[in-house]
């Protein structure tokens, strides 16, 4: 009998679309000649099993199974694909923990690591990877204007620390600007980041390991229409010029895959794995990791799979498999 997969996707925030659309392509994408999958979407406290967009099933939380005509069925894999809480800042991973059922990603102490941009930066620092300044700013603390901007400059950008997909992101030109900034990214995440803004073309590289090698994908040019690679340039046709493979010269190509490799051990990382990066002066700043990347038909990671001449159902089988079989030793 196929093992029983939970392709989860939903959460707790804004992203929740972007996670469902993830969830669907990756569900679809499954190889169910040899794995069983199951939707499971979930939001705050409600746990539901989907078949053809209709809820079947409420997943019993003291052990992650369910009631499907009179069986009950138990989940051998969980695959997360929640963008943001509970499916990237480690809750889940710990929860799975607890039940010893295998997942996707790395463990807790990883995703909650990459999930805080503030504490990500500032680890990665230590083994001199190059990343933009930045301050910290906690809700409901006093905002200094003047202060931000004599040891940032302007312009600046203003991100949710916690949080992904581009929701509560704001490129500041304007001191007046600064303010409601801070205020839209508290909207997101109980901690807003101030960043030094770098002018550049941003890159992005997948990758995942596994104990018999790796494989890092080819790197991507983004190049968005709009000011920045905001909401709206990720997640709507044609409103960014995505080109996989970069248009870097070899040398440069290789760095930006090595980096992201090296940035990946650091971490800790598991499964398949997404990082950005700004390229000033030939120097590749670290913007963020990404753990539970984008997984929709238009995001990074099914066409820089498609661009190494692999298949997306494979991938996963791969990734599957391996943590499958470890859980089992």
């Amino acid at each position: 009998m196929n093992p029983n997969i939970a392709i989860i996707a939903g959460g707790n925030s804004s992203e929740i679309v972007i996670s469902v659309q993830s969830g669907q392509n990756i569900f679809n994408a499954i190889n169910q000649s040899k794995f069983k999958p199951w939707f499971v979407h979930m939001q705050e406290n409600n746990w539901e099993v989907f078949e053809n967009g209709i809820s079947i099933a409420q997943i019993d939380k003291s052990n992650f199974s369910f009631t499907y005509k009179g069986k009950t069925i138990k989940f051998d894999f969980a695959y997360i694909s929640i963008h943001g809480t509970p499916g990237e800042d480690g809750i889940l991973q710990g929860y799975f923990d607890l039940l010893k059922i295998p997942y996707s990603t790395g463990g807790v102490q990883s995703s909650a690591l990459t999930f805080n941009k503030w504490f990500c930066s500032n680890y990665l620092r230590n083994f001199n990877i190059p990343i933009a300044k930045s301050l910290r700013l906690k809700k409901g603390n006093s905002i200094s204007v003047s202060e931000i901007i004599t040891q940032l400059a302007l312009p600046v950008f203003v991100k949710p620390n916690a949080g992904g997909s581009s929701f509560g992101i704001t490129k500041v030109k304007k001191e007046e600007e600064l303010v409601p900034a801070i205020e839209k990214a508290w909207e997101e995440s109980d901690e807003a980041l101030v960043e030094e803004f770098i002018e550049g073309t941003e890159y992005t590289c997948g990758l995942v390991k596994f104990e018999s090698g790796e494989e890092v994908f080819p790197v991507t040019e983004i190049l968005p229409k709009n000011e920045f690679f905001d909401f709206e340039a990720k997640y709507t046709a044609g409103a960014a010029e995505e080109v996989t493979p970069a248009r870097l010269p070899e040398a440069q190509f290789k760095e930006c895959q090595a980096l992201s490799s090296k940035i990946y051990d650091l971490c800790n990382c598991s499964g398949i794995v997404r990082v950005d990066f700004i390229l000033k002066n030939d120097t590749f700043y670290f913007l963020e990791i990404n753990t539970t990347p984008g997984m929709t038909s238009t995001s990074f990671i099914p066409q820089q799979i498609e661009a190494h001449g692999l298949k997306l159902k494979d991938i996963l089988s791969q990734v599957i498999n391996e943590k499958f079989v470890k859980n089992l030793l």
